[in-house]
């Protein structure tokens, strides 16, 4: 059997006919993007993107025929605006220069939109591949350093850290371990002194 986009025909079928019937009872793609995923054991985001990737197919007949009656459409995404842009970035930026991870700060920003988070995502990957220089100018204007140089300071100060740690865990463990010395050899001595009396 021919496959449509990497699913075969039945597998599409089932896939449309189970976000329609989700979306007639009132149900959320997000939501019915998960609840596939689970049944079919496939990733969330991976459903997501071949649905997507489906309705924009307008050009194939088999497709075309498959969403017949179902009143399913990719809704428009209107792109971000520069000055959008830009406040996205430095929204993600400022987190993560907190040590907050990418996925965690889009998340955040998208306030739980799967959707949203999603698109946040590939716009700071896509301006970080490919117009890095942007990002080192957002850095700048929200008083940040460099990627590198933060990341490094970081890692210093965890190791400084950790190390601090440990120097005062072994401090403590000597003098544990000289204090219990001490005990042990002055009972050494009196054990010898009991033995030397008894004989």
């Amino acid at each position: 059997m021919h496959k449509i986009n990497g699913y075969t025909e039945e597998e599409a079928k089932k896939l449309v006919d189970y976000i329609s019937a989700g979306k007639r009872q009132g149900k959320t793609l997000s939501g019915l993007f998960a609840q596939y995923a689970n049944k079919t054991g496939r990733a969330k985001g991976s459903v997501r993107n071949y649905y997507y990737a489906l309705l924009r197919s307008t050009g194939d007949e088999r497709v075309k025929k498959l969403l017949n009656g179902k009143e399913l459409k990719a809704e428009k995404i209107v792109p971000f605006t520069e000055a959008e842009t830009d406040k996205i970035l430095k929204e993600i930026l400022t987190q993560k220069s907190r040590g907050i991870s990418v996925r965690r700060a889009v998340l955040n920003l998208a306030k739980g939109d799967d959707k949203l988070m999603l698109r946040y995502q590939n716009k700071y990957r896509n301006v970080a591949g490919k117009q890095p220089e942007r990002i080192e100018r957002l850095m700048r204007e929200c008083g940040l350093k460099s990627g590198t140089d933060e990341a490094q300071r970081r890692i210093e100060e965890e190791i400084n850290g950790l190390y601090d740690k440990l120097a005062a865990s072994l401090k403590e463990e000597n003098k544990r371990l000289t204090t219990l010395i001490k005990r042990l050899t002055d009972e050494n001595a009196l054990l010898r002194l009991q033995i030397k009396n008894n004989i």
